[in-house]
């Protein structure tokens, strides 16, 4: 999900026009850690066309780092799920369990965000550690080390773009992508206007570089204000639960979510998916619930013009998480889309 609304000073200067464009360190093993701030998420047993599954929470160490990730499913294509902005592998827990009855799935914190690291960019000396760049590095590597296999890569917001961008990098393991929502980057700097570029780039410095940062951070890192900002994305405010509060408010409490937080809300270069939709080799299929308030369809409807989107789904009364909000209407359109371009040709998969 993208957090919009806690930005609303960068976007003075949004110019809400439609979009047009024409149609045209090695990896490491992976290894368990035992948790025990949330030892009730390691292993939930599900009762599945009776068949007991279980979808398991381990640690992959990556360069170093640690990175959360979950899996379940024994057969089928592999699939690996990509939240946005703020958001972590626990926002797919509606889709895991259905998903996994006939492929192989796998729920990814990218670092910096659930329950992955979050090295300080600054402690680390790489000011541009959180990129579009580095969460395409972590995913193809993730497929590489731990999934062993090609794979689909499913992805919501933000979470689009790195899914786009690792294709691009990596064409070789991704056999195509669903893209839920994806983020149009508004804030990217290419689409302010000239006279408001000045005013962006000093606010994400205040921000960056001063108190007021961690202050801001502060107000939105409650319950109050999540529940808000989720009940304005969820078309259908009864799905904004305690339980959903909790998963995206907890890990932001946790060191060096504030820094991560300020980083990426600072972050206004890197690619736009218009750039790299005609760059992609495998299928894509975007839907788009109508009702998100963040990332209007009207503005990305076009993207259905670029020959890599074989279908754009209009989700309707749905907001901008529509795996959360829609899993029937979600699930259904991932199982198919898979089903229709998955090939025999694979690494050998193995689950350790």
């Amino acid at each position: 999900m993208t957090f919009a609304s806690t930005t609303t000073a960068l976007t003075l200067f949004h110019r809400r026009t439609p979009l047009s464009f024409p149609k045209t360190r090695s990896p490491q093993r992976n290894s368990v850690i035992a948790f025990s701030s949330f030892s009730n998420q390691i292993v939930s047993k599900l009762s599945i066309q009776n068949e007991e599954l279980q979808v398991q929470t381990r640690m992959w160490n990556w360069k170093g780092y640690f990175i959360r990730y979950q899996y379940s499913g024994n057969n089928g294509p592999a699939l690996v799920l990509v939240h946005g902005f703020g958001a972590n592998s626990d926002h797919w827990r509606k889709n895991i369990p259905d998903l996994a009855k006939s492929h192989r799935v796998y729920s990814i914190d990218l670092i910096g965000y659930g329950y992955s690291d979050k090295p300080n960019p600054r402690l680390i000396g790489d000011d541009s550690f959180y990129t579009f760049h580095t969460w395409a590095k972590q995913l193809n590597e993730f497929c590489l080390d731990v999934v062993k296999d090609k794979a689909f890569f499913i992805c919501n917001s933000i979470g689009g773009v790195v899914g786009l961008q690792a294709a691009i990098v990596e064409p070789e393991i991704c056999q195509g992508i669903v893209l839920l929502n994806i983020s149009l980057r508004m804030l990217h700097i290419t689409k302010q206007p000239w006279y408001g570029r000045p005013f962006i780039s000093s606010f994400q410095r205040l921000l960056r570089d001063t108190a007021v940062g961690k202050f801001f951070f502060k107000a939105v890192a409650t319950k109050e204000s999540v529940k808000n900002i989720l009940c304005q994305c969820y078309h259908d405010t009864s799905k904004v639960t305690d339980e959903l509060v909790q998963i995206i408010l907890s890990p932001g409490l946790e060191p060096g979510a504030a820094e991560v937080f300020l980083e990426f809300i600072c972050y206004s270069g890197g690619p736009l998916p218009e750039e790299l939709l005609p760059q992609v080799k495998c299928p894509v299929l975007i839907a788009w619930g109508d009702k998100d308030p963040w990332e209007p369809i009207e503005m990305g409807r076009n993207y259905g013009n670029f020959d890599s989107v074989k279908d754009f789904i209009v989700l309707p009364n749905v907001g901008h998480c529509p795996q959360d909000e829609a899993p029937q209407l979600v699930n259904p359109l991932v199982e198919s889309f898979v089903a229709r371009h998955a090939n025999s040709s694979s690494l050998t998969p193995s689950v350790d």
